[in-house]
């Protein structure tokens, strides 16, 4: 009996190849076999293709499910009690450790000079924009949460049109400009970070991180404006993390 058994172990096989004898005895359909076969050798070749679309997908939802939760949190009057200063800082500092686990975690990310930042008063900081800006995000929770305040954001004018990203947008105080918008956040002594590259440079820079600013100097005119100082920031192997699957590896972000 045990030989038996051993032997049908051994024709069964893989598990779905179990599945498929199991199946085609108790429908008879031989036909299921080749079915099934072919549908194992796409999974086979399509598998490396969804592992190298996991992550920015992950990003997007993660996205979206932290703008569900400001939805949610803004129906939450009873939670206001316990933030005394600004009613939307319990959510900002809940989503910015959520942000701050996922970095740690997937990236080992690390901060070099956030202590050239100051606890208080205006800078304007000068990044460099990667093909996904998550570094970016991730900088903000570290800002928020190390730092106890926000950062506004200058961004691309397709962010304000994505559908349902109104509320986060305004909850995290990002702004499309103009130069006049960026001048008055530094005058009332908030924390301003600007990518003169934008989407260009997300686009078209490669491995060798080379900027594209062209004649985006608008930053250095608010700043002068502003009579703030400007702090340039990069964060290593952002570009490599989001090019090849091997490249995924710690991140570190350097404030100079």
């Amino acid at each position: 009996m045990a030989d038996e058994s051993y032997e049908e172990g051994q024709n069964c096989g893989t598990f779905l190849s179990c599945m498929i004898d199991v199946l085609e005895k108790w429908t008879g359909l031989e036909i299921l076999e080749g079915s099934l076969n072919y549908l194992d050798y796409l999974l086979w070749v399509f598998t490396p293709f969804i592992v190298v679309f996991i992550l920015p997908l992950f990003i997007v939802l993660f996205l979206y499910l932290s703008i569900l939760f400001l939805h949610v949190y803004k129906r939450k009057k009873e939670l206001k009690e316990a933030y005394s200063i600004n009613f939307w800082d319990g959510a900002r500092k809940t989503l910015a450790t959520l942000w701050d686990g996922h970095a740690t975690i997937w990236h080992g990310y690390e901060v070099h000079g956030l202590e050239k930042i100051p606890d208080e008063g205006p800078v304007l900081i000068v990044y460099y924009h990667g093909a996904i800006p998550v570094d970016y995000y991730y900088f903000l929770a570290k800002v928020i949460i190390q730092k106890g305040r926000p950062c506004h954001s200058v961004a691309d004018h397709f962010l304000f049109k994505l559908p349902g990203f109104k509320l986060l947008l305004e909850v995290f105080s990002v702004m499309h400009g103009p130069q006049e918008e960026c001048v008055k956040a530094l005058k009332n002594g908030h924390l301003l970070a600007i990518s003169p590259g934008g989407v260009r440079e997300a686009l078209f820079s490669d491995e060798t991180y080379g900027i594209f600013w062209s004649n985006r100097k608008g930053f250095a005119q608010v700043a002068i404006d502003a009579q703030v100082p400007i702090i340039p920031m990069f964060t290593r192997n952002i570009r490599e993390g989001f090019r090849i699957f091997g490249g995924f590896g710690k991140y570190f972000i350097f404030v100079n």
